[in-house]
Protein backbone atom coordinates (compact mmCIF):
# COMPACT_ATOMS: atom_id res chain seq x y z
CA UNK A 1 0.00 0.00 0.00
CA UNK A 2 1.57 3.51 -0.99
CA UNK A 3 1.77 5.66 1.49
CA UNK A 4 0.44 9.32 0.72
CA UNK A 5 4.04 10.95 0.61
CA UNK A 6 5.03 8.25 -1.91
CA UNK A 7 1.63 8.56 -3.99
CA UNK A 8 2.32 12.67 -3.93
CA UNK A 9 5.93 11.81 -5.31
CA UNK A 10 4.89 9.37 -7.96
CA UNK A 11 1.91 12.10 -8.97
CA UNK A 12 4.63 14.84 -9.47
CA UNK A 13 6.63 12.56 -11.68
CA UNK A 14 4.07 11.41 -13.53
CA UNK A 15 2.78 15.24 -14.08
CA UNK A 16 6.81 16.16 -15.23
CA UNK A 17 6.95 13.58 -17.47
CA UNK A 18 3.34 14.37 -18.94
CA UNK A 19 4.87 18.12 -19.42
CA UNK A 20 7.70 16.67 -21.17
CA UNK A 21 5.29 14.85 -23.67
CA UNK A 22 3.28 18.00 -24.20
CA UNK A 23 6.52 20.12 -24.98
CA UNK A 24 7.88 17.50 -27.13
CA UNK A 25 4.72 16.98 -29.38
CA UNK A 26 4.89 20.91 -29.83
CA UNK A 27 8.35 21.00 -30.91
CA UNK A 28 7.76 18.31 -33.49
CA UNK A 29 4.88 19.73 -34.98
CA UNK A 30 6.74 23.61 -34.51
CA UNK A 31 10.01 22.28 -36.33
CA UNK A 32 8.28 21.15 -39.51
CA UNK A 33 7.29 25.13 -39.90
CA UNK A 34 10.21 26.62 -38.67
CA UNK A 35 12.27 24.49 -41.37
CA UNK A 36 10.22 25.64 -44.15
CA UNK A 37 9.70 29.02 -43.62
CA UNK A 38 13.48 29.38 -42.49
CA UNK A 39 14.68 28.03 -45.76
CA UNK A 40 12.34 30.26 -47.49
CA UNK A 41 12.72 33.56 -45.66
CA UNK A 42 16.67 32.96 -46.57
CA UNK A 43 16.35 32.82 -50.10
CA UNK A 44 13.85 35.73 -49.82
CA UNK A 45 16.38 37.67 -48.04
CA UNK A 46 19.54 36.62 -50.49
CA UNK A 47 17.53 37.70 -53.36
CA UNK A 48 16.60 40.97 -51.89
CA UNK A 49 20.32 41.51 -51.32
CA UNK A 50 21.71 39.59 -54.62
CA UNK A 51 19.22 41.37 -56.78
CA UNK A 52 17.07 43.47 -55.33
CA UNK A 53 15.18 44.03 -58.42
CA UNK A 54 13.23 41.41 -57.85
CA UNK A 55 12.96 41.02 -53.92
CA UNK A 56 9.32 42.30 -54.95
CA UNK A 57 8.41 38.95 -56.54
CA UNK A 58 10.63 36.79 -54.42
CA UNK A 59 8.96 37.76 -51.45
CA UNK A 60 5.56 37.18 -53.00
CA UNK A 61 6.48 33.63 -53.93
CA UNK A 62 7.76 32.85 -49.92
CA UNK A 63 4.70 34.10 -48.65
CA UNK A 64 2.55 32.17 -51.42
CA UNK A 65 4.90 28.79 -50.58
CA UNK A 66 4.91 29.76 -47.45
CA UNK A 67 1.55 29.69 -46.43
CA UNK A 68 0.42 26.77 -48.92
CA UNK A 69 3.58 24.68 -47.09
CA UNK A 70 2.11 25.95 -43.18
CA UNK A 71 -1.71 24.47 -44.47
CA UNK A 72 0.01 21.02 -46.09
CA UNK A 73 1.93 20.77 -42.99
CA UNK A 74 -1.62 21.70 -40.85
CA UNK A 75 -3.95 19.29 -43.05
CA UNK A 76 -1.35 16.17 -42.20
CA UNK A 77 -0.99 16.79 -38.82
CA UNK A 78 -4.83 17.45 -38.77
CA UNK A 79 -5.22 14.15 -40.46
CA UNK A 80 -3.31 12.17 -38.03
CA UNK A 81 -5.42 13.71 -35.21
CA UNK A 82 -8.90 13.31 -37.21
CA UNK A 83 -10.40 16.68 -35.80
CA UNK A 84 -14.18 16.56 -36.83
CA UNK A 85 -14.65 20.52 -37.07
CA UNK A 86 -12.43 23.48 -38.72
CA UNK A 87 -11.30 26.13 -36.29
CA UNK A 88 -13.19 29.27 -37.70
CA UNK A 89 -10.57 30.97 -34.59
CA UNK A 90 -7.69 30.22 -35.75
CA UNK A 91 -8.75 31.39 -39.63
CA UNK A 92 -9.87 34.04 -38.08
CA UNK A 93 -6.73 34.98 -35.86
CA UNK A 94 -4.16 34.99 -38.72
CA UNK A 95 -6.45 36.92 -40.87
CA UNK A 96 -6.69 39.39 -38.23
CA UNK A 97 -3.00 39.20 -37.70
CA UNK A 98 -1.86 39.70 -41.13
CA UNK A 99 -4.59 42.08 -41.97
CA UNK A 100 -3.11 44.51 -38.82
CA UNK A 101 0.44 43.88 -40.56
CA UNK A 102 -0.43 45.14 -43.76
CA UNK A 103 -2.45 48.00 -42.12
CA UNK A 104 0.31 49.18 -40.46
CA UNK A 105 2.75 48.91 -43.30
CA UNK A 106 0.48 50.20 -45.86
CA UNK A 107 -1.47 53.00 -44.97
CA UNK A 108 -0.39 54.19 -41.10
CA UNK A 109 3.07 54.45 -41.60
CA UNK A 110 5.77 54.91 -44.61
CA UNK A 111 8.29 51.74 -44.59
CA UNK A 112 11.44 52.51 -46.54
CA UNK A 113 12.23 49.36 -47.52
CA UNK A 114 14.51 48.44 -44.73
CA UNK A 115 12.29 49.41 -42.19
CA UNK A 116 9.89 46.99 -43.80
CA UNK A 117 12.62 44.48 -43.84
CA UNK A 118 13.08 45.06 -39.88
CA UNK A 119 9.40 45.20 -39.61
CA UNK A 120 7.86 41.78 -40.23
CA UNK A 121 10.36 39.70 -38.80
CA UNK A 122 9.86 41.87 -35.21
CA UNK A 123 6.23 41.73 -36.06
CA UNK A 124 6.18 37.78 -36.59
CA UNK A 125 8.57 37.22 -34.02
CA UNK A 126 6.42 38.78 -30.76
CA UNK A 127 3.23 36.54 -31.02
CA UNK A 128 5.92 33.85 -31.38
CA UNK A 129 7.48 34.45 -28.39
CA UNK A 130 3.61 34.76 -26.55
CA UNK A 131 2.71 31.86 -27.11
CA UNK A 132 6.09 30.48 -25.96
CA UNK A 133 5.46 31.96 -22.49
CA UNK A 134 2.50 29.04 -22.46
CA UNK A 135 3.89 26.35 -24.90
CA UNK A 136 7.62 26.01 -25.08
CA UNK A 137 10.39 28.59 -23.04
CA UNK A 138 12.05 27.36 -26.41
CA UNK A 139 9.72 30.36 -28.69
CA UNK A 140 10.26 32.91 -26.38
CA UNK A 141 14.09 32.99 -26.09
CA UNK A 142 14.00 32.34 -30.54
CA UNK A 143 11.60 35.07 -31.15
CA UNK A 144 13.71 37.77 -28.44
CA UNK A 145 16.59 36.73 -30.07
CA UNK A 146 15.81 37.35 -33.08
CA UNK A 147 14.07 40.84 -32.43
CA UNK A 148 16.69 41.52 -31.11
CA UNK A 149 19.32 40.50 -33.65
CA UNK A 150 16.95 42.57 -36.21
CA UNK A 151 17.16 45.57 -34.39
CA UNK A 152 20.99 45.25 -34.48
CA UNK A 153 21.13 45.13 -37.86
CA UNK A 154 18.94 47.56 -38.57
CA UNK A 155 21.03 49.63 -37.02
CA UNK A 156 24.39 48.52 -37.69
CA UNK A 157 24.60 46.54 -40.47
CA UNK A 158 24.51 49.25 -43.35
CA UNK A 159 24.46 47.73 -46.42
CA UNK A 160 24.87 44.29 -45.32
CA UNK A 161 21.43 44.53 -43.83
CA UNK A 162 19.49 42.12 -45.97
CA UNK A 163 22.14 39.37 -45.75
CA UNK A 164 22.51 40.13 -42.06
CA UNK A 165 18.83 38.78 -42.37
CA UNK A 166 19.10 36.23 -44.08
CA UNK A 167 21.08 34.46 -41.79
CA UNK A 168 19.76 36.14 -38.21
CA UNK A 169 15.54 35.52 -39.81
CA UNK A 170 15.94 32.93 -42.01
CA UNK A 171 18.88 31.24 -40.30
CA UNK A 172 17.55 31.87 -37.37
CA UNK A 173 14.37 29.79 -37.84
CA UNK A 174 15.89 26.80 -39.82
CA UNK A 175 18.33 26.67 -36.82
CA UNK A 176 15.27 26.60 -33.91
CA UNK A 177 13.47 24.08 -36.25
CA UNK A 178 16.03 21.66 -36.90
CA UNK A 179 17.40 21.79 -32.76
CA UNK A 180 13.54 21.04 -31.90
CA UNK A 181 13.88 18.33 -34.08
CA UNK A 182 16.40 16.37 -31.73
CA UNK A 183 14.37 18.19 -28.59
Amino acid sequence: MLQSKEAASALDEIDAISRKVRQSIVYQRASFSLILWGVLVFIGYLVTFFAPRHSFYAWIAVYVLGVAGSVAIGVFDRLEQVRKSFDWRLLSALLLFFGFGFLCTLTLGDFAPRALSAFWPIYFMLPFAIVGLWAARAFVFIGVSVMVLTLIGFFFAGPWFNLWMAFVNGGGLLLAGLWMRRA
